[in-house]
């Protein structure tokens, strides 16, 4: 068995209050630990929070099988972002993926704004271009979280062996989830306006 180490999250409850809030608690409930991650595309994303290991499982904190995205403008797919994963009904409940991203180039979001009418403003571009990510998710998914610290260890993740189904032949597992207060380590992506890592110590920890 391997130990890959420690991944540490800074949620976004001003942000995404219910999408923190279901998240927290489960991870308190112990929901998260033991669970696989069942789902690993290289240069895309880790994904994981299924109880049933497959994809089609999971619930929300409350039970009452998925509650209602809430995507803030304020926050995007760059590399390490955390965010809801949804079926068709884009219900969100337990199932979430980190974005292990690839290498983003202005003529991806020519195409962005050409083919969905995807617009991006300069800042958000630069954070792309600085640091890789999926700006195609973006306003479709409920992002509530990003890695700040082990995020090396999500893109070492993202290169296991996995079979036809994208489910990595030999077991990555939680071992343990946690919720702590965020120590306002510096997270060097955020695309708040007015806002820089250095004066942004809000959030909780997971």
């Amino acid at each position: 068995i391997r130990d890959y180490g420690e991944v540490k999250i800074k949620l976004f409850p001003e942000e995404t209050p219910t999408g923190v809030e279901n998240f927290t608690t489960l991870v308190r409930n112990g929901y998260y630990d033991e669970l696989i991650f069942h789902r690993v595309v290289q240069d895309f994303v880790i994904q994981s929070g299924d109880p049933k290991g497959n994809g089609t499982g999971g619930d929300d904190c409350w039970g009452t099988g998925g509650f209602v995205q809430t995507i803030s403008p304020k926050l995007c797919h760059v590399t390490g972002a955390v965010a809801y994963a949804t079926a068709t009904d884009k219900l969100n409940n337990s199932q979430f993926y980190i974005v292990t991203g690839s290498e983003v180039t202005e003529d991806q979001f020519s195409f962005l704004a050409q083919q969905y009418g995807k617009t991006f403003s300069s800042s958000v571009k630069d954070l792309y271009f600085t640091w890789g990510g999926q700006p195609y998710l973006d306003n479709d998914y409920e992002i509530f979280g990003q890695v700040f610290d082990g995020l090396e260890i999500c893109l070492e993740i993202q290169n296991v062996s996995v079979d036809s189904n994208n489910k990595p032949k030999s077991q990555v597992v939680i071992e343990k989830a946690v919720v702590e207060p965020y120590d306002g380590s510096e997270i060097s992506w955020l695309s708040w306006q007015g806002k820089t890592p250095e004066n942004d110590t809000s959030g909780e920890e997971g």
